[in-house]
């Protein structure tokens, strides 16, 4: 096998499995109930929530897309810290107390005490439709970047061989310990891919003849934070940013279960608004960091296009490890991409929803064990799927011709359109029932499609339609949503009205 990688290389990557190793077998616990395996038993501290919430929200597309961000244009993709901000005050103070003065497992729990169970079912079979589609997105991301530094391209068997490594990464910290396990792996891997990027920051830094005055006087207009823009088509625009990217970041930390999982897992509803608070404050300094890395590249090839390698389209970021970075630090830089393109939160997350929302309720009378197992078969059988939407995501991304970053963040909209629409209406109003539910769901779904471009060109839509951003499609297809469900009249049982009043 032909690869870039020397002996010191493997021995960074070998160091990196058995420090992980190590983690999750200290923090495995025998004889876990179903509440120790998905929530860690509510005992998660709150610092450490923080820094998982931080290492689940980040990934592959942080690692490798946002220093091509700013490499090609500015700093506006900050400008997605405001949002999320804006989101979490949100997310604090009208879902996170619901969630738990209803003592819920999986935030899709709400629906049942607002709706009845099949809304609650249909939630949870969205947000696991939408969540391969999201975590497989990541694993694609994260396999372009394993197979061209281990196999200098990138073919799709390779990328097949890279996401079922990674997977089985995956997989392993899963079993080994649920969620605990899985915080404690998540504060490794971001002191291991945080102290990547600081390693590669120093090193391109090092190598420009230049001052810090020269550097930003060099770099002008691309340190720009904001772009007041109007255009569709351009994702970081300031009102994009409000909007969309807003309600991004609100579904990515209130409505997905990936996260709020995790903020489940605090003692009550204060320790968990104060660990989303602290995530997005520190998210601050590591997207900086990243964007950094873009500017620094920018310098370092005085502004030329260095997205290529044999023959590959690859980011600027990718191109430059591929080139330049010496033996051991290559290893390390692999190790960062590994680490934050960690699927284990996914799947724990999907496990938790697939168990407890559409397994538990017709399994009857079951031993904790029983579910802890089932928690685990269901983590083999979607880390499966996972692997099926990455090798998609191969042929789907290279048809669309999108930036990277904006494919894997585009995927979200999926779900999130149907979940926002839902939730906006289950909370501030008294309207829908378990069938508008269903129907609005899938009304998000189909409104997002209809902007993916083999959808415009197969159906003969208008081509402008590909050109609309990802915030927008994600906008549309709430108001969507929310209007097909708020045709729902209320329904004559199953209802609690006091879950839609605002507290």
């Amino acid at each position: 096998m032909h690869t870039s990688f020397t002996s010191v290389d493997w021995i960074v990557l070998g160091g990196y499995v058995l420090l992980l190793a190590v983690a999750g077998w200290l923090t495995t616990r025998r004889g876990m109930k179903s509440e120790d395996y998905f929530l860690a038993g509510h005992h998660a501290p709150t610092w450490l929530v923080a820094v998982s919430v931080l290492s689940t929200v980040q990934s592959a597309a942080t690692f490798l897309g946002v220093p091509d961000n700013s490499f090609r244009g500015d700093y506006t993709y900050l400008g997605g810290v405001l949002a999320a901000l804006i989101a979490a005050w949100v997310v604090a103070n009208v879902l996170i107390p619901r969630f738990y003065a209803l003592r819920v497992t999986t935030v899709y729990e709400l629906l049942e005490a607002r709706f009845d169970p099949t809304a609650r079912r249909a939630a949870a079979a969205m947000y696991l439709v939408g969540r391969i589609f999201a975590s497989g997105a990541r694993l694609y991301l994260a396999a372009i970047a394993v197979s061209m530094i281990l196999f200098l391209d990138v073919t799709p068997q390779h990328i097949a061989m890279a996401a079922f490594g990674l997977l089985v990464f995956g997989l392993v910290f899963t079993f080994m310990g649920g969620l605990q396990s899985v915080i404690w792996s998540d504060l490794v891997q971001v002191v291991l891919y945080v102290g990547a990027a600081l390693l590669v920051a120093w090193q391109l830094w090092s190598g420009l003849d230049m001052t810090l005055p020269q550097a930003v006087e060099a770099l002008g207009p691309k340190l720009n934070l904001v772009n007041p823009t109007l255009d569709p088509s351009a994702p970081w625009g300031l009102l994009a940013v409000l909007t969309g990217v807003m309600l991004l970041n609100l579904a990515s930390s209130g409505l997905d279960q990936d996260i709020t999982q995790r903020l489940l897992a605090c003692e009550d509803a204060r320790k968990g608004a104060r660990s989303l608070y602290a995530s997005v404050w520190m998210s601050l300094p590591v997207i900086l960091l990243f964007l950094v890395i873009g500017s620094l590249l920018y310098l370092h090839y005085q502004g030329s296009a260095a997205g290529s390698f044999r023959g590959e389209k690859v980011t600027v970021f990718m191109h430059y490890i591929l080139t330049e970075i010496p033996p051991g630090l290559r290893g390390l830089v692999t190790v960062g991409v590994i680490a934050a393109a960690a699927i284990n939160s996914g799947l724990i997350s999907m496990s938790a929803v697939l168990v407890n929302d559409l397994y538990r309720p017709f399994a009857g009378e079951k031993s904790e064990a029983h579910f802890v197992r089932m928690g685990r078969i269901a983590s083999v059988v979607l880390g499966a799927a996972l692997f099926g939407m990455a090798i998609l995501s191969y042929f789907w991304q290279r048809y669309a011709d999108s930036a990277l970053l904006d494919f894997v963040l585009g995927v979200m909209a999926f779900a999130y359109s149907g979940l926002i629409g839902v939730y906006g209406v289950a909370l501030f109003s008294r309207r829908g029932n378990s069938a508008s539910v269903i129907a609005a769901f899938v009304a998000g779904f189909l409104t997002v499609l209809a902007f993916q471009p083999y959808v415009v060109d197969m159906a003969g839509l208008p081509a402008v339609l590909k050109q609309v951003a990802f915030p927008w499609q994600l906008v549309l297809g709430s108001l969507v949503s929310a209007a097909v469900c708020l045709c729902g009249a209320p329904g004559r049982s199953g209802q609690n009205p006091s879950v839609s009043l605002p507290r």
